[in-house]
């Protein structure tokens, strides 16, 4: 997920191991179209080893880790998987042959759903009190699009990777209203949870 724009893409995985971690890493930042700077991550050695550090040295990514026992370090992670990950597929394990089916999914339907059609809330102030806590202010709700879109416009600086434009991003983005694709995702959705339901571990 990126940080300022809310931008997130979900990626699916058989199991938490650096053997699928590497495959499902390349395919979750092939789907951001911006250039990545800054990766953080937790402390799993899934993500803290010598073949994620070297994959991300040679797209020039710079890796940062959290704290150990702060999960707050990565509060809006956090706080997304839920709103987002819990609430739209579950709290149960998946069956791990159906994993290559939720990423087709999730690539196709989910994620264009988050980042081009569901709002989110994003913070315009920030306030202390005098104690020194500091209280933040959502007064804007947008997709990340649109967000993405603002912050080049305010910086005069286009993020995009080479291939990508906001032209043809905006026709992606703007064929189908809100309402129409997340129907559409929806029913997909019911979709591969039945095919899901009728494979056997």
């Amino acid at each position: 997920m990126d940080k300022i724009t809310q931008w997130e893409v979900v990626v699916c995985v058989p199991q938490i191991s650096e053997l699928y971690l590497l495959p499902a890493l390349k395919r979750l930042l092939e789907q951001f179209p911006f250039v990545i700077f800054n990766f953080h991550s937790d402390r799993g050695s899934e993500f803290i080893n010598y073949v994620v550090a070297k994959l991300l040295n040679k797209l020039l990514i710079e890796q940062t880790k959290s704290r150990s026992r702060h999960s707050n370090d990565n509060a809006l992670v956090e706080s997304k998987n839920g709103s987002v990950i819990r609430k739209n597929m579950g709290y149960m394990h998946i069956n791990f042959k159906a994993a290559e089916t939720i990423s087709d999914f999730l690539r196709q339907w989910f994620n264009p759903y988050l980042n081009y059609h569901r709002p989110c809330m994003f913070v315009t102030e920030s306030k202390k009190d005098g104690k020194g806590r500091e209280t933040q202010i959502y007064g804007q709700t947008t997709t990340p699009y649109e967000k993405l879109k603002e912050v080049s416009r305010e910086l005069k600086t286009s993020f995009l990777k080479k291939e990508n434009s906001f032209s043809n991003l905006d026709k992606f983005a703007y064929r189908e209203s809100d309402n129409q694709f997340a129907r559409k995702m929806r029913q997909q959705e019911t979709e591969i949870f039945s095919k899901i339901q009728t494979m056997k571990g």
